[in-house]
């Protein structure tokens, strides 16, 4: 399957829907997910063209390695978690429901499940404060 560049992330990145950001430079860019799973959960977009991990270029991966680290720290620093989930879909049989490659930063604490994802969407102004806790987590 190719490339759509209709979709969600690509018009995210576009600036043709409005986001709230946490981080970005000259490869990704981090956002909170609408439909958060935890409390702080985020993701990882890369700016480049792909689908999903099956067609990106290796060039691509290796940049992103070390953003997912380094927003992983600030997750569990700003929502105090005691671990992270990274997760990452390819393909509607692997759970991909937005055709361009993305990761999920999830903060998790013990003993709390993760929420459904596609629920409802989180209110703007609560998915405002966690980017700024995940921001502050990153300054500091």
């Amino acid at each position: 399957m190719s490339y759509d560049d209709s979709n969600v992330f690509a018009k995210i990145l576009r600036g043709e829907i409005p986001s709230h950001r946490v981080y970005e430079d000259d490869d990704a860019i981090v956002f909170m997910d609408v439909m958060p799973q935890a409390p702080g959960h985020t993701l990882v977009v890369p700016k480049a063209a792909s689908r999903n991990l099956l067609d990106a270029d290796p060039a691509v991966l290796g940049k992103i390695a070390p953003l997912l680290q380094r927003i992983g720290k600030a997750v569990t620093k700003a929502f105090d978690a005691d671990g992270v989930t990274v997760m990452q879909f390819n393909e509607p049989a692997g759970g991909q429901t937005v055709f361009h490659l993305h990761f999920h930063v999830i903060p998790r604490h013990e003993g709390v499940p993760l929420q459904a994802h596609g629920r409802d969407m989180e209110k703007p102004e609560v998915l405002a404060a966690h980017a700024e806790k995940v921001r502050a987590a990153l300054a500091g």
